[in-house]
This record gives structure tokens, C-alpha cells and sequence, in this order.
């Protein structure tokens, strides 16, 4: 049966509240309007009313639009679809031609636009971080704080009515999650196993339990290792990053490893866990707190689970950082580095070129180095876009629409890489974006952004 997302009549509701809020736009020779609308939230040119000073926005004011959007929020979750953009046309007459714009399994949605992403030239790639594994530590020690026994008796005074977990739900985990669980989250979870039901839903004796602990506890089986598909980030922001980890670093600066088991949150969406892959200073064991807000390293709380409980995570979260070394993630534009030659040392992994007024860049600096991954320009900055050709270990390329069209056309996009994007300024119309999209998807042979189009009348503004 065929997916009402593709039916005319439900989008007609949101394109009524488009064109009463864009007629004059609209009406203008070549007018159109565009959008994204996703399960998790839209994107649309709507004009919002400023309510009156001390008054709040209210639902009222939009409920046609928060209407709209339901009925194809519908629609998306019938075609198991998450997200999709679109552009119309709607003429004075009230004669609409309305495109949906894909979606396509090898793209990744804009943010707030309804331009395309990343495109996912290899199935299944991700960033260089993400595939990062931690080095080995095989002289690491527990902290000389590390006590099961002191940490076990010490929860059974401040918590001595807590339900624990049995020998045998220890084991399932650890079966689960297929490490060994260090004794001193074994002792943890056999004075609590932190579960809803043994606390009959009442907040006060989870409160209770969380300040015994230090963090708000995971119940047993929500114990999860914070391997780097935990910690997910789009294309465009994941190759733009790099793995840190410093000679005198206690703790590894990636984005996840099956070493960092996850038991507890700080209460704003940071991850407490267990460090079982520390760093070159680090402690096997330690606490580490993983941030939501970045997308690689964890900053260290505790020496210890024992030294967590009987002395409370560290305010001050403990990470090393230096700025005396070569950047492994170049920014060059008029306000940071100004030369590419600057930026340039056989650990470069990503040159990004910014806002610059000066005479472009040329590439033969970093033509050759040996870890340059990802190179990013903004419109104007390259002398020669073909010099691109000649970086033969590039994994993401971010190109503006006319150094792309000179790749293409020489046929030198580089083959080795997994993903790219087409950086777009200002608001082109999205069609020609999705035209050039598609010719680099189709080099991979990859699943092009494929135009619906639907037509149909309004009838006459009213």
C-alpha cells in the first residue's frame, strides 16, 4: 500500500499556512517557499508573532501550523521515514507544485536547512575518530584508593535498606556485556541494584541512593560500555575532529571505548563510568566523566569507585591539555592561522579554510602529509581546486557547489573518500544542490536524493 507521505492532501494543510504567511513571496516571479519537516522537529519559513512584553508564546497562536506538521508526522511514521525536505511553488491561482526532496539512506539531513548533509559515499563509513581503538595500557594499576570492601560497607551504612543484586544478576551483566565487571562495581551493585521497583517509585529513596553513590545510578541491567556508535555525530562534525591523547594523559581522548562502563549520570546528561583503558597516567579504574556537549575524550572525577563514594566526584574535572603542540585540526582564516603553511606538519589530520580576504590558498604544503584525512574550504579560498586530486589519503571532502563542479568535471573527485558534503551560503534554491549531490553519489553508485512531485489547487487565497 502506498505511503500517504507521497499524497498531495497531506501536505496541503501545511502549504495553506505557507502561503498565508509568504503570499507576497510567493506571488513574486519565481517565488517558492522550502522546509524540512522530521519526527523530532521542522524547519519552515513561518513568521512567528512576538507575543506582548511578560506574556509567554501560546500553542493557540500556531496550532495550525503544530496541525499541519502532525498530519505528516503521521505520514513519516507509516513509510519509516525520519525526515524529510521539500520546496513548493503555489501560485497566485492557488495552482501548487510541491517536490519532497528524497530521503536517501546514503544522505545525512541538513540541520535547519533543506540542503543535504553529508553524503555517505561508503556504506556503513564512519569518521576516523569513531574508528579509533584505545591503546594499550599494560602497566596501568588500580588507584591505591581502590577498597571493594571499604566501598561496600560504607554503602550499607548510608543505604542499608537498599535491595542488591544476586551473584547470579552479576554474572548475566557481565554476560551481557560480555567484560568482567571490576569488583568495585560488583560490590556497588550487591548493596543496590538501582532498580524503579525496589524503591516503589519514590523519588526520595532514589535521591537517597544517588547522594549515597555521588551520581544518579544506572539500575544493573542499564549498564552499557561507551563504545563510539554510543556517542554518535554527523559527518560534517565528526571528520572535523581528531583523537588527543598526551604523553602525561590520564585518560584517552577518544570518542568511546568498550573499556569505559557506563553506571551512573551527573544528573545533566554526562556519563559516569568505569575506566578499564586508561592513559599513559591514569589508574585502571578510574571514574571518568563522558560530556555530552563533545564528541571526544572524558575528563577524570575520581582515582576510584571507593574514592568517588567516600569523597564525591571532583568539582573540577580533571583533563589534560596543551596548546604548545602542532594542531592535529587546522583552522586557517584571518583570525586564526593565515598561511597553509603554518598549518602544515606531517600530524595534520584536518586543514579547514575559513573566512579569508586575502589571495586563496594553494594546497602544495600539505600535498603529501601523511595522516590529512579532511579538508574543508570556504567559497573562494582555493587558488586551484584540482591541486585536491593530489591529496591521496583524503577521507572527507566539504566543498563549496563550483569547486565541486570543477572536480567533477576534470574527474577528479578523490575515490578515496567515504563521505563529503556541498557547503551552501546564503539560500540557493535547493534543486541544483540536490543535481550536483546526486552526481557525486552516483560515482560510489550510492542511493540518489530522488524529487517526488506532487500537484495539485489550492483554489484562491481567501
Amino acid at each position: 500500500m502506498p505511503s500517504t507521505l507521497y499524497d498531495f492532501a497531506t501536505w496541503e494543510p501545511l502549504l495553506r499556512v505557507l502561503r498565508a504567511d509568504k503570499a507576497k513571496s510567493l506571488a513574486a516571479p519565481g517565488g517558492y517557499v522550502t522546509g524540512r519537516v522530521g519526527l523530532h522537529g521542522w524547519s519552515l519559513p513561518l513568521t512567528r508573532r512576538t507575543p506582548p512584553p511578560g506574556q509567554a508564546a501560546q500553542m493557540e497562536d500556531s496550532q495550525n501550523e503544530y496541525d499541519a506538521v502532525a498530519r505528516i508526522h503521521g505520514a513519516l511514521i507509516e513509510a519509516g521515514v525520519d525526515d524529510i525536505a521539500f520546496t513548493a511553488e503555489i501560485a497566485p491561482s492557488g495552482r501548487a507544485v510541491l517536490r519532497l526532496l528524497g530521503p536517501s539512506p546514503a544522505v545525512e539531513p541538513g540541520v535547519g536547512t533543506v540542503h543535504p548533509a553529508a553524503l555517505i559515499l561508503v556504506e556503513g563509513a564512519v569518521a576516523e575518530p569513531w574508528r579509533r581503538a584505545p591503546e594499550p595500557a599494560p602497566d596501568a594499576a588500580p588507584a591505591p584508593t581502590v577498597d571493594p570492601a571499604l566501598l561496600e560497607r560504607t554503602l550499607r551504612e548510608r543505604i542499608p535498606d537498599a535491595v542488591g543484586a544476586t551473584e547470579e544478576e552479576l554474572a548475566a551483566t557481565e554476560a551481557r556485556l560480555g567484560v568482567v565487571l571490576p569488583d568495585e562495581l560488583k560490590a556497588l551493585y550487591r548493596v543496590t541494584r538501582a532498580r524503579w521497583e525496589d524503591w516503589d517509585g519514590d523519588y526520595a529513596v532514589a535521591d537517597r541512593v544517588f547522594e549515597a553513590v555521588g551520581c544518579e545510578l544506572l539500575p544493573l541491567e542499564g549498564l552499557y560500555l561507551a563504545e563510539p556508535e554510543t556517542r554518535p555525530a554527523m559527518w560534517s562534525f565528526a571528520a572535523m575532529d581528531a583523537v588527543v591523547t598526551l604523553p602525561d594523559a590520564e585518560v584517552q581522548g577518544l570518542v568511546g571505548s568498550p573499556g569505559w562502563i557506563v553506571f551512573g549520570d551527573n544528573g545533566g546528561g554526562d556519563r559516569i563510568a568505569v575506566d578499564l583503558t586508561p592513559g599513559p597516567r591514569g589508574h585502571l579504574g578510574q571514574i571518568i566523566l563522558i560530556g555530552h556537549e563533545e564528541h571526544t575524550g572524558a575528563d577524570l572525577v575520581a582515582d576510584s569507585l571507593t574514592d568517588m563514594v567516600l569523597n564525591g566526584p571532583d568539582e573540577n574535572p580533571r583533563r589534560h591539555r596543551r596548546d604548545d603542540e602542532p594542531p592535529l585540526v587546522a583552522h586557517v582564516n584571518h583570525r586564526a592561522i593565515t598561511a597553509v603553511e603554518a598549518a602544515a606538519h606531517p600530524g595534520l589530520e584536518v586543514l579547514s579554510l575559513g573566512v579569508w580576504d586575502g589571495e586563496p590558498f594553494g594546497l602544495a604544503p600539505v600535498i603529501g602529509l601523511p595522516r590529512l584525512r579532511t579538508l574543508s574550504a570556504y567559497p573562494g579560498t582555493l587558488a586551484d581546486p584540482l591541486e585536491i586530486s593530489r591529496l591521496t589519503g583524503l577521507e572527507f571532502l566539504e566543498l563549496p557547489p563550483e569547486e565541486w563542479r570543477v572536480l567533477l568535471d576534470a574527474g577528479a573527485v578523490p575515490r578515496t573518500l567515504l563521505a563529503a558534503a556541498v557547503v551552501v551560503h546564503g539560500n540557493p534554491h535547493p534543486l541544483p544542490i540536490v543535481d550536483l549531490a546526486n552526481e557525486i553519489l552516483a560515482l560510489w553508485d550510492r542511493p540518489l536524493i530522488v524529487p517526488t512531485l506532487l500537484e495539485d489547487d489550492l483554489g484562491p487565497l481567501s
